[in-house]
């Protein structure tokens, strides 16, 4: 019992004193190049971008950020740097409880970044890519006709309409079967959410159902379960 009383207190000694927990998340890394310039970890509070925890770098680009996670959720390291130029200034990354590591650099910030440590960015990181390959496939099929020296007729413009919709319905497609594949992993009820919220309600559905216990108790499982319920008023 004593054993018991001494290490009960020993961790509302270690909480109070603001040391580490098993919900702490550590972003830690290097902005190579980064002279001068505001750090800012920042995440959504509803439709709301809050920011959490900022720094100012001056001559080193090394930081760390700590802060409480309840489960896997979307955070962004925003650069304000000195440069006059709103671009590439803002790395999106799924954070979770443990050590993250952040390397990139000042003039190529979010196109450079290496990011470690965290599971639940390796199945962003692995969905984006896909994603990212069918909007730009989208979008070579809308310049192409733009470009196009010869007017289309109505034909070729259906034509080309029915190719882009394909694409996108293809997106769809990809972006509920990785959910449903992924349904130990926060990513699913994020994409059902933020991805495609206006899906057929049966796909929805199928991946909220589909969840383990502890995503469905997630902050993106919760705000899904919410979401449904509101489609089926």
């Amino acid at each position: 019992m004593k054993k018991i009383a001494l290490a009960l207190t020993l961790t509302l000694l270690l909480i109070s004193c603001g040391g580490d927990t098993q919900n702490t998340m550590t972003v830690t890394g290097n902005v190579k190049g980064l002279k001068k310039g505001d750090l800012y970890l920042q995440k959504f509070n509803d439709t709301l971008l809050i920011t959490i925890d900022s720094l100012k770098v001056d001559g080193n680009g090394s930081f760390t950020f700590k802060t409480e996670v309840e489960s896997p959720e979307l955070f962004n390291l925003y650069l304000k740097k000195e440069d006059f130029n709103d671009f590439n200034d803002r790395i999106s990354f799924f954070g979770e409880a443990g050590v993250i590591t952040i390397n990139t650099s000042w003039d190529t910030f979010d196109r450079n970044a290496k990011i470690t440590g965290s599971e639940s960015n390796k199945k962003y990181k692995e969905y984006r890519k896909i994603m990212s390959d069918f909007n730009i496939k989208n979008m070579q099929i809308i310049q192409n006709v733009q470009n196009s020296k010869i007017a289309l007729d109505s034909l070729q413009i259906d034509s080309v309409q029915k190719l882009s919709d394909k694409t996108i319905k293809r997106s769809y497609a990809y972006a509920i079967n990785f959910a449903l594949t992924n349904t130990n992993s926060t990513i699913a009820p994020y994409i059902a959410l933020q991805e495609i919220p206006d899906a057929n309600k049966i796909y929805l559905d199928s991946i909220y159902n589909s969840l383990d216990d502890k995503v469905s108790a997630s902050k993106y499982g919760i705000a899904l379960k919410k979401y449904l319920d509101e489609l089926s008023k």
